[in-house]
């Protein structure tokens, strides 16, 4: 006795059953659907896209390379900012500047931008219209040009409320407004793809909302909110607008006393003053400025991304 419980089929429903497969699977599959070119169109578009900027990147970073060797010695790291020797002038003011204005920054907007992320993921109630008002702010506020940030460090950080002077923690302060949109989006976005399953499953074994937060939460988080830190941190080190109004002074000609206290300046700005001189050596300067500063900028990448690994690994 037969066990199969399959119909037969006969002739003309075999064949129908099999226009059916076969119009199901080119369906699924796409290629039988009117316009699919235009998905091979956009493709070549974006690729087309992705060489141009690669190919114009390139080409900047193989020009000012080309142009600066010449001065890519030790004299532009330990030699001082000079107008009158320009053979050996150097840059060393401006890295010692670039540090501390850098480290003024992390260790402002990383704590700062953080908690935001976390009360507005955790704790804040979105039914509340001013938790929904400042979340449009701050949306908003990541658009806006860093000249306007600049305007607002001199009004009340260098004078008004604040009076620091034209020191670098000034500097600081003002960058570290510039890119705390982007700390507390992009960590937001890292606290927010967390499993809810794993504070679900902490808050079931006893734990409170803080420890659930401090021992599950964050250290997921920690790749993401990584990233994030090192896309704001490598808009800031490249800024100079900003910088020109709180006191990146362009020529100075030794290393800033500390946070509060001496002139200060920074690559870019340093750069941008070599730059604009007519001399033909300051041009030369400003190009092997500009491969150091690329290289302070990976060196930062390299190691934001050696943690990311490192957190990820342990995860």
């Amino acid at each position: 006795m037969s066990t199969s419980t399959t119909p037969r089929l006969n002739g003309p429903n075999r064949t129908g059953v099999a226009a059916a497969r076969r119009a199901t699977e080119l369906g699924l599959d796409g290629s039988g659907r009117r316009g699919s070119w235009k998905g091979g169109a956009f493709r070549a578009l974006l690729v087309l896209c992705l060489i141009l900027a690669f190919v114009t990147l390139l080409a900047v970073i193989v020009q000012a390379f080309v142009r600066g060797l010449p001065r890519l010695d030790l004299d532009l790291i330990t030699g001082m900012p000079s107008t009158l020797d320009r053979e050996t002038s150097g840059m060393q003011s401006a890295i010692f500047g670039t540090i501390y204005v850098m480290a003024g920054v992390i260790v402002t907007v990383v704590p700062i931008g953080v908690s935001a992320a976390i009360y507005l993921e955790e704790f804040a109630d979105h039914s509340r219209w001013w938790v929904r008002f400042i979340e449009l702010n701050i949306q908003n506020l990541a658009a806006v040009p860093s000249i306007v940030f600049g305007i607002l460090g001199l009004a009340f950080i260098v004078r008004g409320p604040l009076s620091l002077g034209p020191v670098a923690y000034a500097g600081s302060l003002t960058l570290a407004l510039l890119v705390l949109p982007t700390v507390i989006l992009a960590a937001r976005e890292a606290i927010r793809a967390v499993p809810n399953s794993l504070r679900l499953g902490s808050l079931g074994l006893g734990a409170t909302q803080w420890q659930t937060i401090w021992h599950h939460v964050l250290p997921a988080a920690v790749p993401g909110i990584v990233t994030g830190t090192i896309l704001a941190l490598s808009r800031a080190i490249g800024e100079t607008a900003p910088l020109l109004l709180v006191g990146a002074t362009v020529f100075v000609t030794y290393n800033p006393d500390g946070f509060f206290d001496g002139a200060y300046t920074v690559l870019p700005v340093q750069v941008f003053q070599w730059a604009v001189r007519p001399q033909e050596e300051f041009r030369v300067l400003a190009a092997a400025g500009i491969i150091v500063l690329l290289g302070v900028l990976l060196a930062m990448n390299s190691l934001a991304i050696w943690i990311r690994q490192r957190f990820t690994r342990e995860l």
